[in-house]
C-alpha cells in the first residue's frame, strides 16, 4: 500500500490517529489490516443494507451519505470529504447494516481499517492501541454529534431559518465568516429538503437583507 506524503498527513491529523507518532503508522496500519481502496465518481463506496465491518478515513475527494427512497431523490445525509469518516458508528453498532448509502462524487480515496481489530484491545496491551480505542470512542461522538447538526437544519420551519442554520455551522467549524461551501444548489437544497427555486428565491432575499454575500459557493456572512 503506498500513500502519499499527503495522505499521510491526513491519517495522522484524524481524530483517530491523534497522539499517534508519525513512526508507529506504518506498524499501526498493518495491525488494523489497513486496505486503500479507490472509486470513481458515481460509483458506490457503501449501498444501503449492505454488512459494514470497517471503518473508512477519506484520504482525497469527495463522496456523500444518501438515504434512497425509490422514485423520490435521494436525500443527503452527510458530506464527506479529506479526513471525514466512513462507518464509525456502524463499527460501534451490532448489527454493522448501513441505513445508508456512500457514493463517490469525484476521484475518491479511501483508508479502510478492520472495525473488529480496532476496537478489540491489543493483546499486549500496546499504548498505541489504548490511545486508538480512546480516539475511536472520540469519533463515535463527533458523528453522532454531527447527524445532530443535520437534524438541526431540518427540523427548522422555514427555508431562511435551515439556511442560516447550515451557514452558521459551517461558519463556526471553519472558524471564519467567508467560506466556499462542498454544494452546489441542487445539492443544498435536498441538503435542506427544500424546493431549489425556493432556496434560490431565500438566498436573493437574505442578499437584500443584509445577511450574507455570496457568489456562487462562496458565501460572505454578514447578520446571521
Amino acid at each position: 500500500m503506498t500513500l502519499s506524503r499527503e495522505e499521510r498527513e491526513t491519517i495522522l491529523r484524524s481524530k483517530l490517529f491523534a497522539e499517534i507518532q508519525p513512526e508507529q503508522l506504518d506498524t499501526l496500519l498493518s495491525c488494523l489490516g489497513a486496505e486503500l481502496r479507490e472509486y470513481e465518481p458515481g460509483s458506490w463506496v457503501i449501498q444501503e443494507g449492505e454488512r459494514v465491518t470497517e471503518v473508512g478515513l477519506v484520504l482525497t475527494g469527495n463522496a456523500r451519505s444518501l438515504k434512497l427512497d425509490g422514485d423520490a431523490e435521494p436525500l443527503i445525509i452527510s458530506l464527506l470529504e479529506r479526513g471525514s469518516f466512513l462507518g464509525v458508528l456502524l463499527a460501534a453498532s451490532r448489527n454493522h447494516r448501513s441505513p445508508v448509502c456512500v457514493q463517490a462524487q469525484s476521484p475518491l480515496r479511501v483508508l479502510f481499517l478492520s472495525a473488529a481489530q480496532l476496537i478489540t484491545p491489543c493483546k499486549d496491551g500496546c499504548a498505541d492501541h489504548t490511545i486508538l480505542l480512546r480516539n475511536f470512542l472520540d469519533s463515535v461522538a463527533e458523528q453522532s454529534l454531527s447527524l445532530n447538526d443535520r437534524i438541526g437544519c431540518l427540523v427548522q420551519p422555514t427555508v431562511r431559518k435551515k439556511v442560516s442554520a447550515y451557514l452558521t455551522r459551517l461558519s463556526e467549524e471553519k472558524g471564519t465568516r467567508e467560506f466556499t461551501i462542498p454544494l452546489d444548489r441542487s445539492a443544498m437544497a435536498n441538503y435542506l429538503n427544500v424546493e431549489r427555486s425556493a432556496l434560490s428565491r431565500e438566498l436573493s432575499h437574505m442578499k437584500a437583507d443584509g445577511l450574507i454575500e455570496y457568489r456562487m459557493n462562496r458565501f460572505r456572512l454578514l447578520s446571521l
